[in-house]
């Protein structure tokens, strides 16, 4: 059973192909455009290097499309913060009511490309330094579209590669022929790049870093180390480590309620010497082997006397059993 596709979105789907060629995917189910996704980046004359944002735009056609209005997702959105995005999302909504009835794919592409042109510049901060993007901050994007100074970021792969050599050289030397060579990896998602360090190095620190005001203890700072200060002295109390040169914890003791009120009937109540409980223990065994003073250690009395049962003997008689209690029947 075939379905019938509207003329208009056939047409728009080819329009879409011979455009955008590869940018563009179109999912189908049962040979029937349903999601149209394409990545959106900024209008820089085709220099890829200045692209410093972008964003997923993906279109799910519903049933009656284009007279009734597709469902619009914005995915993966890189150096755009939350407020370009509302807006975004916005205009796409206000687009959509006033082009219902006609194809709006490539008219939420053409708005979506104007507002990253006009925010073509990394919101947030970097990871490494903390410090924002600002107009004359020389900074770098990698493959995976997450953006740092240039600077910062060469400090960073700087230390990453010492901290690899120097446990590189804490293994055997049969293991270090196996260990695979540095490889650079993004500071966020850890995802491999490749950067010129040597050229990072050579950039100027952030402009904010330089222009930022010295530091200055706040009467907010000082309330925060006399609160962290009785944190500490608590810890301490508790036996927490807390310090460099802590080995470890003291040792611990697990007591119940019932060992305490031993300890504290022991501790009232003062006990015999230690001379008159050896004597007790030398008259019990005295008395207790009285009749034994006499008897060589090999003699039958010197052994301990046996209560266990004895193999053979059953004291307690069960009947329709021969020779263990039972009475013995006529043969």
């Amino acid at each position: 059973m075939s379905t019938t596709v509207d003329e208009r979105l056939t047409d728009e789907i080819e329009a879409l192909e011979a455009i955008l060629m590869d940018d563009v995917v179109i999912k189908r189910v049962s040979d029937v455009p349903h999601i149209i996704e394409t990545v959106v980046h900024p209008s820089t004359g085709d220099d890829v290097d200045q692209q410093f944002v972008c964003v997923t735009l993906e279109v799910k056609l519903t049933p009656g499309y284009p007279d009734n209005s597709p469902e619009v997702t914005l995915r993966n959105p890189r150096g755009l913060d939350d407020q370009l995005l509302a807006t975004i999302n916005s205009q796409i909504r206000d687009k959509l009511l006033d082009c219902l009835g006609q194809p709006v794919v490539f008219e939420l592409i053409e708005l979506i490309r104007e507002n990253l042109t006009e925010s073509n510049l990394p919101s947030g901060q970097c990871v490494i330094c903390l410090y924002g993007f600002v107009e004359g901050d020389v900074f770098i994007k990698t493959q995976c579209y997450h953006h740092f100074h240039s600077h910062c970021l060469a400090s960073h792969l700087i230390a990453g590669k010492k901290y690899y050599l120097e446990e590189l050289e804490k293994l055997p030397s049969w293991q270090q022929m196996q260990t695979p060579p540095y490889q650079q990896t993004c500071p966020v998602c850890r995802c491999p790049v490749s950067c010129d360090v040597e050229t990072l190095k050579k950039a100027p620190p952030p402009v904010d870093s330089i222009t930022a005001p010295p530091f200055c203890l706040t009467a907010e700072l000082k309330a925060l180390q006399l609160k962290m200060a009785a944190l500490l002295a608590q810890q301490v109390a508790k036996g927490g480590v807390v310090g460099v040169g802590d080995t470890g914890p003291p040792p611990l003791t697990i007591t119940s309620p019932s060992d305490n009120d031993n300890e504290a009937t022991n501790g009232s109540s003062s006990g015999p010497p230690e001379s008159t409980k050896a004597e007790a223990i030398a008259g019990v065994r005295h008395n207790g082997n009285s009749s034994n003073d006499n008897s060589s250690p090999g003699s039958p009395h010197s052994r301990p006397v046996y209560r266990g049962p004895y193999r053979g003997f059953n004291r307690r008689g069960k009947p329709g059993r021969r020779g263990r209690g039972a009475a013995a029947g006529p043969r």
